[in-house]
Formats: C-alpha cells, sequence, structure tokens
C-alpha cells in the first residue's frame, strides 16, 4: 500500500488527531510504513524530536502510534501562542519568527515551500504518510492563504476525510455545511465522513447516515463510539476534561490541583499522575483548591510574565505563599518554575524587563532570545530515583540557594527545593514510573496520608494500551477497505459538487 490521507474536521477537537493516530496503528499493523504530518499546528503542547527539534506533541504521539520517531518533518510549522494576537512561529523545529493574527498570513509564500518539501520527504521514505488538518476547512476567510487544510490537499493531490463530533450536536448539518462552504476544486477531495463520539442508538442514527450520503453524494465511513479516557497528548487545552480519579487505590487518594494558567504549555506532564489509581488530577483557578490539595502544580507557560500577573490579579499568589510557608507541596514546571523564583529578566518574550516572582525558591531567571532545545536524563537524590525528559525554554534559571532537586547525567544541578516546594525546567519528569511514585509517597508523608502508590502501573505501557484501543477502533468501526481505496487511488473522480450562490472572488 502507497499512498496518502489528509484527517479533516468540522471543528477544532473534533477527534482529528485521535483518528489520525489510530489510522498510523492500524497501518502499522498491516505491515505498512507509516508516517503522521501535519503541516502547521497551533498548540502549546510541544515536545523535543530527534536532532533536537521541536514539534507539536500530537504528531510525537501519533509517530508512536506509527512505530516510528518522532521527526521534525512530521510537524514543520509550529504555532505557540504567546498572547490573545500574537505568537512564536516555529519552523522546521527552530524559533523562525514572532507574529501576529494580521502579519502572520504575510509569512505563508515562504512557508508554502517548506510545507511541500517536509511531505515530500516523508512520501520518499514511507509508504503512507496519515496528515491531520487544523482547525475546519470551512474557515473560508482563511482559505486563500491555507497551508494545512485544503490548500494541502489540492497542492499534493490527497483524498480528505472529514471528522464530525456528534456529541456537540449539530453534526450532520456540520458535515454539509463544511462541504458546501467549500469551493468545487476543493470539494472534489472530501471523500467521505466519520462520525465520531457517538453514544445512542445505531438504529436512531442509521436514517441520517443514508441522508447525508444521499445528500452529498458522499459515504460514512463509520461511526465511531464514545470511549471514555482517550483524550492522549492532546493538542490545547479544550481537551481537558473533568477531574479523573481511579478509585482503586491502594491505600486512600490523594489530589493533586493543577493551576490553570491562562497560557499553560505542556499540560500533558500530568497525564502519567491522572493515570495512577487513587490520584486525582484536576485543573483549577480556584484558591480554595491551591489551599486543599495535597500536591499544587504550577505548570509550564508560554507566557510566564502575564500568567504571573493574572496569578497575582486572581490572588492566587497569596494561596501559593501561605501553602509554602504551611510546608505543603508544591510543584513549578518550566514556567512555572521561573515564576515562584525571586526575580524574572525578560526582554524576549514580554519585553517586561524585571519582574519580581514570587519568591517562594532562590532562582533568578533571565530571557535568551536563543530556545534550549533537549532530551535530558540524571538521577534525583530527593525522588532517590533517576529521571529524565526534555527542555523547551527561552529561560535560563539561576540558582543561588536550597538544594538541587536533580544532578544531570554532565554532573550539574538541575531545578530547586525549598522544605516542600520545588521547581524543575524538566518536562516528561513525571511519566518516569520510579520518579512519579516517589514523588507521590513524599506527598503523601508530607501530608500525613495514608496514600500508597500503586507499583505496577508502567505509563509507557498504558499509552501502549491507549494507542492500540484507537487502532481497534479504525478496525472494527471504520469501513478499511474504503479506507485502503482512498489511500492507494485517491478521491473517486465523480464526487458531486454541492453549490451554493457564491459572491464573486
Amino acid at each position: 500500500m502507497k499512498g496518502a490521507l489528509l484527517v479533516a474536521g468540522t471543528h477544532s477537537d473534533a477527534g482529528k488527531s485521535l483518528v489520525t493516530a489510530g489510522l498510523c496503528r492500524w497501518l502499522r499493523r498491516l505491515g505498512v510504513s507509516v508516517a503522521p504530518f501535519k503541516a502547521q499546528n497551533m498548540a502549546l503542547n510541544s515536545v523535543v524530536a530527534r536532532g533536537g527539534f521541536e514539534i507539536g506533541r500530537a504528531q510525537a504521539m501519533q509517530a508512536t502510534a506509527a512505530g516510528v520517531a518522532p521527526e521534525v518533518a512530521m510537524n514543520p510549522i509550529l504555532l505557540k501562542p504567546s498572547g490573545d494576537r500574537h505568537s512564536q512561529v516555529v519552523v522546521m523545529g527552530r524559533p523562525y519568527a514572532d507574529v501576529d493574527a494580521r502579519s502572520y498570513p504575510e509569512l505563508k509564500d515562504e512557508l508554502r515551500p517548506i510545507v511541500a518539501d517536509a511531505l515530500a520527504d516523508l512520501r520518499s521514505r514511507y509508504d503512507v504518510v496519515v496528515c491531520e488538518g487544523a482547525g475546519s476547512p470551512a474557515e473560508i476567510n482563511l482559505r486563500a492563504a491555507d497551508l494545512t487544510n485544503m490548500g494541502l490537499a489540492r497542492a499534493a493531490g490527497i483524498p480528505v476525510i472529514l471528522v464530525g463530533d456528534i456529541d456537540r450536536g449539530g453534526v450532520f448539518a456540520s458535515l454539509l455545511g463544511t462541504v458546501a462552504a467549500l469551493a468545487p476544486e476543493d470539494q472534489r477531495h472530501i471523500a467521505g465522513f466519520v462520525i465520531n463520539k457517538f453514544r445512542g442508538d445505531h438504529a436512531i442514527l442509521a436514517p441520517g447516515l443514508e441522508q447525508i450520503t444521499g445528500l452529498t453524494g458522499r459515504p460514512v465511513l463509520g461511526v465511531l463510539p464514545w470511549v471514555e479516557h482517550l483524550g492522549i497528548d492532546a493538542e490545547d487545552s479544550l481537551a481537558i476534561g473533568a477531574p479523573r480519579v481511579d478509585v482503586e487505590g491502594q491505600h486512600g487518594s490523594l489530589d493533586v490541583a493543577v493551576v490553570r494558567l491562562r497560557w499553560m504549555s505542556n499540560f500533558t506532564d500530568l497525564d502519567a499522575l491522572a493515570r495512577e489509581p487513587g490520584v486525582r488530577v484536576r485543573f483549577t483557578r480556584s484558591a480554595v483548591d491551591v489551599a486543599r490539595a495535597d500536591l499544587v502544580v504550577v505548570p509550564g507557560t508560554k507566557a510566564t510574565v502575564e500568567d504571573l500577573a493574572r496569578l497575582r490579579e486572581a490572588r492566587l499568589d497569596r494561596a501559593l505563599l501561605a501553602r509554602a510557608a504551611a510546608g505543603d507541596p508544591i510543584l513549578g514546571i518550566c514556567g512555572g518554575y521561573q515564576l515562584l523564583g525571586e526575580t524574572i529578566i525578560d526582554q524576549v518574550e514580554s519585553g517586561a524587563g524585571t519582574v519580581a516572582g514570587l519568591g517562594l525558591l532562590p532562582v533568578t531567571t533571565a530571557f535568551a532570545a536563543d530556545k534550549v532545545l533537549r532530551t535530558v536524563s540524571g538521577h534525583s537524590a530527593l525522588l532517590g530515583s533517576t529521571v529524565g525528559g526534555y527542555e523547551i525554554r527561552h529561560g535560563r534559571p539561576a540558582v543561588h540557594g536550597g538544594v538541587p532537586l536533580i544532578t544531570d547525567a554532565d554532573g550539574a544541578a538541575e531545578g530547586c527545593a525549598v522544605r516542600a516546594t520545588l521547581g524543575t525546567s524538566w518536562h516528561g519528569l513525571l511519566e518516569h514510573d520510579k520518579a512519579r511514585r516517589a514523588l507521590l509517597g513524599w506527598v503523601a508523608t508530607r501530608r500525613g496520608i495514608g496514600f500508597v502508590p500503586v507499583t505496577t502501573l508502567c505509563f509507557a505501557d498504558e499509552r501502549e494500551r491507549q494507542l492500540d484501543a484507537l487502532g481497534d477502533l479504525i478496525e472494527q468501526h471504520l469501513d478499511t477497505d474504503r479506507l485502503r481505496a482512498l489511500i492507494e487511488r485517491g478521491a473517486p473522480a465523480d464526487l458531486p459538487d454541492l453549490l451554493l450562490e457564491r459572491a464573486p472572488c
């Protein structure tokens, strides 16, 4: 099998990322060499791929589903919002420009050949490339400069399947309206539909499937059922759901409150904690939650100074200060670590200059124009465990007190601990099973609660089970024969146009 397929959605969080991952796992099981691709991703969740390049975390997850190492060609453009109208543009894994909503389209002509080359490179090395769109292809105000939806499909001659989320309601109108809003040349690439997150009676749904096929001339390739807790390695905070707790903890339960920052990044750092039996993880802006939790995590952020100001406006700074004074556990990760320090010097991200931090850790952070991008490993004496992860940061924390949280592989100190307040620049730390369990045991001891971490949970195995579940959904609920035909032969030539009255271009 050789070819490509693009997975588009009627809106953000329709399920494109997980369907793409499921397709990658299904194809891998068939013995097909497959790679994921997202031309342009807007996300604050990212990882360091092979060679020290930054890509979206969802593409790294999809690469794992495909059984290949994540690489920069899988996500050549990454937009990282750093304000309501500003983003950092990461191109081929490196910072490229800082733009606003109006100036970014001016870069598209520069970026288009980069996207084309990255996709061509993957297609030359893999049998199949499963592409993921962004947002909705029917964002007609953005179509002229589109790099990742129908612009990509037409440029590369790729068939498109359109995913709709029935749980939100209006799925048939969304599917029909998306196709109808497209120019006829774009419509001819939309080859079928997938309905996602269904939890009703199939007999009631069936007439709608027949009607949408009759109205559009395109088949419904399958209906994916609602499955709890499959939001792995999500792209953005739309995917943050309700608190999760597994009541099968060995002794008692442990409550983790994650401060929900406005520009929160890499909140997937907490996924492994949320999978621990007996651990309740919730994202919150409540000072009461911060006061009561057994562990408070201040996560990464793409706008450290702005999120620090917002913490103060919400009086969460007082809750954190009171918590630290009482000796209750706090963990700051990357940007969260920086704002727990004494001083931030930033002429790069915010341009604010010197700003006072919360003063909970003896750390001064100076921002630099170049970004630290690397994978890391070491040992934590406090946790009594080997640890590892990756770094993505402009900030350079300098520690002048406390005790190191980690000693890295080169013998250098990393992070800081003062009483029960901990900080580190390392993402992915909690995915290491021994380190995670040691942290939870340390928190339970500090809080005087009878919680004992389960010693059998392997997060890497848990992630594999989730990816296998995605592959199972594809095999069991989609028309895989039609999918194979689309990948190998492209969209059928006889797909009808849905004609609307259109204003002259």
